[in-house]
């Protein structure tokens, strides 16, 4: 299969996949295309939004047409690490004796939902890091590798305090995107209603096989990124460093700290993605700006000043969009 066949392929998949999604998930266009992207570029997604707005719901129907294994765990205060790595027992062979023999977590799956994940003390979420980062789970002092490909879907309640712990900033920064959920407009929220007030029901097909989604990943780290496409996601992340000399205004004033190589790295794979779900093989400025706000919103820690303000991670990244300039030349002039 040649290159312009791959693409084709590509673009019909990722097609397949957002109208399959489709048949459940009314609106949330961004939210999906936003999901997919992550998922083709192999990285976990946060998704935060209220109560009843279709998170979990979306990682259900993502995990049927990916044709993957899946697991949820709904994270409690009381939930602990042994909870979702899996832990040693005690077992009787048949010839009397006993051994220790590892018990599987939920997290051995393709796709694993955390659901409600700042609900689990830090100890438990931690739980989640050398997954989310190796695919690999160390247990009773043996490294265990996670079968590829390996997702993270989570959700938060952003409203809800009592009871739940926030993120750290190191377990933030695995994650590849952070999408915020936002409530339907008139229209969605009435063909909610009808689909699920009534007698219909939706048959969800499986588009994506294990060894496809492989092969889906791995033309995603061929495309080709310009040096100067590639120079514009290095100074997008640099700017959003505070007291450093490539640092935008509104980063000195409002942000304590930037985004690490993971943002440049998660700007680049899903600027890939998104270049061949407009059968490109060559990623663009476009598409840099269009991932940009998913990449870094949740990378750039706000001061003190800019929490007594009101001000947004999302105002601060809009704001260095604008004071970045595409050309380099104008950062030298």
């Amino acid at each position: 299969m040649n290159t312009e066949q791959q693409i084709q392929s590509f673009r019909e998949t990722y097609a397949a996949l957002r109208a399959e999604i489709g048949k459940v998930i009314v609106g949330h266009e961004n939210i999906v295309d936003g999901t997919l992207i992550a998922v083709l570029a192999g990285g976990h997604v946060l998704l935060e939004g209220v109560p009843g707005l279709g998170k979990t719901l979306l990682v259900r129907t993502l995990s049927q047409v990916l044709h993957l294994s899946f697991n949820r765990i709904q994270f409690t205060p009381d939930l602990m690490p042994a909870d979702i790595l899996g832990t040693n027992l005690v077992m009787e062979t048949p010839e009397g004796r006993r051994e220790f023999r590892f018990q599987k977590g939920p997290i051995f799956a393709h796709l694993l939902l955390a659901d409600e994940i700042n609900r689990a003390t830090p100890k438990t979420q931690s739980a989640l890091l050398e997954a989310m980062q190796e695919h690999s789970v160390t247990a009773g002092g043996e490294i265990r590798r996670l079968e590829e490909p390996f997702f993270v879907l989570a959700t938060q309640n952003p409203i809800d305090q009592e009871g739940t712990y926030p993120l750290p900033e190191a377990q933030l920064d695995r994650f590849f995107f952070k999408l915020l959920v936002t409530y339907p407009s008139a229209d969605e929220l009435t063909e909610v209603l009808s689909r699920t007030t009534e007698t219909q029901k939706v048959e969800i097909k499986n588009i994506v096989s294990r060894d496809q989604m492989i092969e889906l990943q791995q033309l995603v780290r061929q495309v080709p990124v310009a040096s100067h496409v590639k120079d514009y996601a290095v100074r997008l992340v640099m700017a959003t460093h505070p007291k450093t000399e490539t640092a935008a205004p509104i980063t000195n004033q409002y942000l304590r700290f930037g985004s690490s190589p993971r943002g440049a790295q998660a700007l680049l794979l899903g600027a890939k993605v998104r270049a061949l779900t407009q059968g490109r093989f060559n990623a663009s400025f476009d598409d840099i700006q269009a991932v940009v706000l998913p990449t870094l919103r949740h990378r750039c820690i706000l001061n003190f000043e800019a929490e007594a303000e009101g001000i947004t991670t999302d105002h601060v990244v809009h704001q260095i969009l604008r004071d970045v300039p595409r050309d380099a030349a104008a950062v030298a002039a």
